[in-house]
């Protein structure tokens, strides 16, 4: 008789696998989408580096998927865990929850850059308005 823990084990490294390739497939649309960003501000000569802009979009895409990849080592570690799996796991879990905490502030320190300068140049060009 065939217990229940293999075909549940089964069902849950098929969607680990599931999830882990919808990780992967954020990274990869992302990048893809970023470098064509860029590409079109060097073809345009607005800029040399990427843009604050290209560069959340891409953070945030980076922090999500980081976000799917940990879901899958979760379900992968999820049945029938050894200790050496539940190591494991917690020892890819602090890394990656590391590396978003540092992106997450990254992203959020940009984004108040971003919104400053963009409250900088509006408060500019009311006063302008109103010295005219």
């Amino acid at each position: 008789m065939m217990s229940l823990a293999e075909p549940l084990r089964l069902v849950a490294q098929s969607i680990a696998t599931l999830v882990e390739g919808i990780g992967v497939v954020i990274v990869a649309i992302a990048v893809v989408l970023a470098t064509v960003r860029f590409v079109n501000g060097l073809v345009a000569r607005r800029r040399t580096l990427p843009s604050d802009s290209v560069r959340l979009a891409l953070g945030r895409s980076l922090a999500l998927s980081l976000e799917f990849l940990l879901g899958a080592d979760i379900l992968r570690t999820a049945v029938e865990p050894s200790w050496d799996e539940i190591g494991r796991l917690a020892a890819i879990a602090t890394i990656r929850t590391a590396l978003n905490y540092f992106l997450q502030r990254e992203i959020a320190a940009e984004a108040r850059m971003t919104g400053a300068e963009v409250l900088l140049a509006e408060d500019n060009s009311s006063r302008a308005r109103a010295a005219a």
